[in-house]
């Protein structure tokens, strides 16, 4: 386990590995925690995990040694400040359009001066939270070197599905329409120094966007790995 918090290798240069989860159970959490990620991402917004979940969840995956974070569901202070109340020490924030968007959205991690979070999370980390802000359509390309210059918007993470929705372009990080769009978030986040990753689901995937400069690397999310392990398996056992 890293003495170092989640949000302090962030903001350093070190590339960090997570899960993605979406199946609020205990036992799975830990297990893929367990792995040796570095964190896991509770998925908020499209997962079936509740607020009423997060409690055990955070305490499993940082039992387990890997840092809990949670993707929010949407771009609200109180969306942000309950994930982080319950035990989460960074949130993925999505829905984000603008920079003055992204401005409220990490005034919302932070307690005053720096921020308006409100106090008394009975499970909030005593380190310093982070923010990634999620660029997932052509208004959140825009605004980007915008939103790279907000303080506090400590890496951005892309969301390709509903990125491609916005381009008309087919969810294949080699389109030729979505890949060019891939490289100018890329360019734009090393120009500003700002860690980046994009959404992946398999180690593969993840290779291209790390070997890329990418230092947030999802590998795994929990349904799609049972699915093709078990589908793996399967088919040696009936070879």
């Amino acid at each position: 386990m890293h003495n170092e918090s989640l949000g302090a290798r962030l903001r350093g240069k070190e590339t960090l590995y997570g899960g993605w989860v979406t199946i609020p159970d205990v036992l799975a959490v830990r297990a893929m925690a367990a792995a040796g990620l570095d964190y896991v991402v509770i998925d908020l917004q499209h997962g079936s995990a509740t607020e009423r979940d997060l409690p055990a969840l955070t305490t499993a995956i940082a039992a387990a040694g890997a840092a809990p974070v949670g993707r929010v569901r949407h771009a609200h202070p109180a969306d942000i400040g309950r994930a982080l109340d319950l035990g989460c020490v960074g949130v993925i924030v999505p829905n984000v359009e603008s920079a003055e968007q992204a401005a409220a959205v990490a005034g919302a991690c932070h307690y005053p001066p720096t921020g308006y979070r409100s106090g008394g999370g009975v499970l909030a980390s005593a380190e310093e939270p982070f923010c990634v802000i999620m660029v997932e359509s052509r208004a959140a390309m825009a605004e980007l070197e915008a939103t790279l210059a907000v303080p506090g918007v400590d890496g951005i993470y892309v969301g390709p599905r509903d990125l491609s929705y916005s381009l008309g372009c087919e969810l294949n990080p080699r389109d030729p329409v979505l890949r060019p769009a891939l490289e100018r978030i890329w360019a734009a986040c090393a120009a500003a120094g700002t860690p980046v990753g994009v959404h992946s689901a398999d180690g593969a995937t993840a290779k291209d966007y790390r070997d890329n400069g990418c230092r947030l690397v999802n590998v795994a999310s929990d349904v799609l790995a049972i699915a093709r392990t078990t589908a793996a398996e399967l088919a040696a056992a009936r070879h």
